[in-house]
């Protein structure tokens, strides 16, 4: 009975302490779940210009600088023989020397997603120690909370059998779409 109290108020203690990390994860594996192949760290903003055809670095160079509400050009490089790499501050061009069409990227920080993410990847010098503590914390939330629940829904009741659907999603999963 002693072991069981003790199970209980670690459980509900440390689920508490861990309700911070655990929103970072969920919140940051929503937006990761759902790339559509943009980073969710960042803003989009897409746009073109109509340019003339034909214009060497220098006057792509020139053209772009006319427009003052685009971002600073840091770099063009060929990219083949009628397409040219704009590499901007804060995002990316496509000049087409053929049509002078040229597509442009502008990207902004979202800051609380952006940060949630560099957690979430554990790219955050010193983190790795606290993700490894929180994988732990999961660990034994679950494995306590089996034994912390008694009567007809505990692990020899209905628990049983959540349990065990619980355990059979991730393998039915596998099967189905891996193997």
């Amino acid at each position: 009975m002693k072991i069981i109290r003790w199970l209980r108020i670690i459980h509900r203690d440390l689920g508490f302490l861990m309700v911070g990390i655990a929103l970072v994860y969920g919140i940051s594996g929503i937006y990761l779940n759902h790339l559509d192949s943009k980073d969710p760290a960042f803003y989009t903003e897409e746009g073109s210009l109509q340019l003339p055809s034909l214009l060497s670095v220098s006057e792509l160079t020139d053209k772009w600088n006319e427009h003052k509400d685009l971002p600073a050009l840091k770099k063009i490089m060929p990219v083949d023989d009628t397409h040219y790499r704009l590499m901007l501050e804060g995002g990316i061009g496509v000049y087409n020397s053929a049509d002078g069409h040229l597509d442009y990227e502008k990207h902004r920080k979202r800051f609380f997603v952006y940060w949630i993410n560099h957690l979430h990847y554990n790219k955050v010098k010193g983190w790795g120690s606290i993700a490894d503590i929180f994988a732990c914390s999961l660990i034994f939330l679950a494995v306590s909370g089996i034994f912390i629940v008694k009567g007809k829904h505990g692990i020899s009741g209905t628990g049983k059998w959540w349990l065990i659907a619980g355990l059979l999603i991730p393998v039915i999963y596998i099967i189905i779409n891996v193997l």
